[in-house]
């Protein structure tokens, strides 16, 4: 929710600065106010468009704050400082939301996503060591689910490679390949020498 709403200031601001300046910013600065009080999302924009526009940072502040109007989801845009803007989410529709479970449409791209980790290995005793990858793996899937994205998971097991497969093959055909007893022939009997010891 709270990187919706950065993204939904964001294009507001950058919609603005298009139709009011005729300037295209391929990215907006958005970061955090170091008090609370100030509002949850701070601009340091006028700063930068201040060389561009050739006004002072505070001016340009003022004119986005009165020209910009009202956003989805924010109480209000105010100037701060020497033309920083500070904005504050409007909390109670936030909290309805929140209560709510609503979810922000979120733009996901087209396409599944293939997703390979391993299983717990069936060759020795399970710990937290062999499941770390297990449970990392399922994890991530479980949170590409929840964002709405197509996922399919191909798990392979730990240490089943070739020597395990040669050991069952080995046991399917072992009647195969045993070796018959010997036993002597009576016509064939030799005596050895006697040993000299």
């Amino acid at each position: 929710m709270y990187r919706h709403l950065e993204r939904r200031l964001a294009h507001h601001v950058r919609e603005f600065l298009r139709r009011a300046y005729d300037l295209d910013l391929p990215k907006i600065v958005i970061e955090q106010p170091p008090q609370v009080k100030l509002g949850e999302y701070a601009l340091p924009l006028a700063f930068e468009l201040a060389k561009k526009l050739r006004k002072a940072p505070r001016k340009i502040a003022e004119e986005i704050v009165n020209g910009i109007g009202p956003i989805p989801g924010f109480e209000k845009l105010e100037l701060a400082g020497a033309g920083y803007l500070n904005a504050r989410v409007d909390r109670a529709r936030l909290a309805t939301s929140l209560v709510a479970d609503e979810r922000p449409q979120a733009e996901i791209p087209a396409g599944k996503i293939l997703v390979e980790h391993s299983s717990i290995n069936p060759n020795k005793a399970a710990h937290v060591g062999h499941l770390r990858n297990a449970i990392l793996g399922d994890t991530f899937v479980r949170l590409l689910k929840f964002a709405g994205r197509e996922v399919d998971v191909q798990n392979y097991i730990d240490n089943t490679g070739v020597q395990v497969a040669d050991v069952v093959v080995g046991f399917l055909n072992i009647e195969r390949f045993a070796i018959k007893p010997c036993t002597p022939s009576r016509k064939a009997t030799t005596k050895l020498p006697p040993s000299p010891i």
